[in-house]
C-alpha cells in the first residue's frame, strides 16, 4: 500500500493531533460487554490478544461510560501492573493532549512508541500497530511544540513511518478488528479533508472488519457529521446510543449533529432537540474533563441563541 499526500500541511497540521485525540480519547468507544473468557481484549471476539485487564477497564471507563476519573484510576493500575501494554500509554497520551499537558503528551507518546517496538517480537501484529500509533503521537508532539510551519516536515516524516508500520501489521492480519478500527479512523480523517480520498472506502473498512461495533458507529457518525451528511450521521449516532446509552459524550455528538441539521433546515424543533441532547450530556459533567464540559456549554448556548435570536 502506498500513500500519496498532495497537501501535507493540511493533512498533518490540521488533523494529526485530532486523530491522536479522536482515536483514543475523544471519539473511540466500546459497545460490548466482553466475555469473561476474553478479558483483557476489548477488540476481538475470538483469538484474543493479551492486552491486560486494567488497560481494558480504563478503555471501557472512557469509551463505554465516558467516565474519565474512573479511567485515570484504572490507568494508574495499568501502568504499574501492565507496563508493557502500549494501548495504556496511548490512552494516557491522548488524555494529556486533551488536558493540554504537553510534557505528558511527549512522555506518553515516547512510551507508546517504545512499548510498541518491544511488543513486535512477541505480538508482531499489535507491536507494529502501536509502533505506528507511537509515530503518529510523536508527530502530534512535533506539531504542538514546533508549530505548523516548522513542524510539518518532521511530522510528515512521522506520517510516512505510520503507514510503513501499518502496512506491516496489515500484512500479518489484514482483517484484524483492532488494526481496522485504528486505520479506519485515520483514513476517515484524511478522506473528509482531501478531495481525492474516498470516505466511502474508509467507512467500508470500518463496517466490514473493525470492532467493537460502537466504535465503528461513532466513527462513521463523526465522518458523516464532518461531511455534512447529517441524516446518515444521525442514523449512526443513534445506533451508538443503543449500545452505550450511559456515555454522555455520545449525546454531545448527537447534539452537534442536530444543531447543524437544524441550522441547515431552519428547524426550531430540531434545534430544541439538540439543546435537549446537550443537556443530557451535561447531566454527567462531573465525570468529563473540565475543558470538554466548557465546550459543551458553549455549544449549548450557541444552540439556544439560534432558537431565540436577538
Amino acid at each position: 500500500m502506498t500513500k500519496r499526500f498532495s497537501s501535507p500541511r493540511l493533512v498533518v497540521s490540521a488533523k494529526l493531533t485530532t486523530f491522536a485525540q479522536t482515536a483514543f480519547a475523544g471519539a473511540i468507544a466500546l459497545n460490548v460487554w466482553v466475555n469473561p473468557s476474553l478479558a483483557g481484549d476489548p477488540f476481538r471476539n475470538r483469538e484474543p490478544h493479551q492486552i491486560g485487564d486494567q488497560t481494558e477497564a480504563a478503555f471501557k471507563a472512557i469509551f463505554q461510560q465516558g467516565n474519565y476519573p474512573a479511567a485515570d484510576r484504572y490507568l494508574e493500575q495499568a501502568l504499574s501492573k501492565e507496563p508493557n501494554e502500549p494501548l495504556a500509554y496511548a490512552i494516557k497520551a491522548s488524555l494529556a493532549y486533551g488536558n493540554k499537558d504537553w510534557a505528558k503528551l511527549d512522555t506518553y507518546s515516547q512510551k507508546t512508541l517504545e512499548t510498541g517496538q518491544k511488543l513486535i517480537s512477541n505480538d508482531p501484529l499489535r507491536g507494529n500497530l502501536y509502533t505506528a500509533v507511537g509515530h503518529f503521537l510523536e508527530g502530534a508532539v512535533v506539531i504542538t511544540r514546533e508549530g505548523t510551519v516548522n513542524g510539518v516536515p518532521q511530522a510528515l516524516s512521522r506520517l510516512r513511518q505510520v503507514y510503513e508500520y501499518l502496512d506491516k501489521a496489515e500484512a500479518i492480519s489484514a482483517n484484524d478488528p483492532e488494526l481496522n478500527l485504528i486505520k479506519g479512523y485515520m483514513d476517515l480523517l484524511l478522506a473528509v479533508n482531501l478531495p481525492f480520498a474516498s470516505p466511502d472506502q474508509a467507512i467500508r473498512r470500518l463496517e466490514q472488519n473493525a470492532s467493537p461495533g460502537y466504535l465503528v458507529d461513532r466513527g462513521i457518525a463523526l465522518a458523516y457529521r464532518d461531511l455534512k451528511r447529517y441524516p446518515q450521521a444521525l442514523e449512526y449516532v443513534n445506533r451508538a446510543i443503543k449500545t452505550t446509552s450511559d456515555n454522555p459524550e455520545i449525546y454531545y455528538l448527537k447534539a452537534q449533529i442536530l444543531k447543524q441539521l437544524g441550522q441547515k433546515e431552519k428547524s426550531q424543533q430540531i434545534i430544541q432537540e439538540a439543546i435537549a441532547n446537550f443537556d443530557k450530556a451535561l447531566t454527567k459533567k462531573s465525570q468529563l474533563p473540565g475543558d470538554l464540559v466548557k465546550q459543551i456549554e458553549r455549544e449549548r448556548r450557541s444552540a439556544v441563541s439560534l432558537k431565540n435570536p436577538g
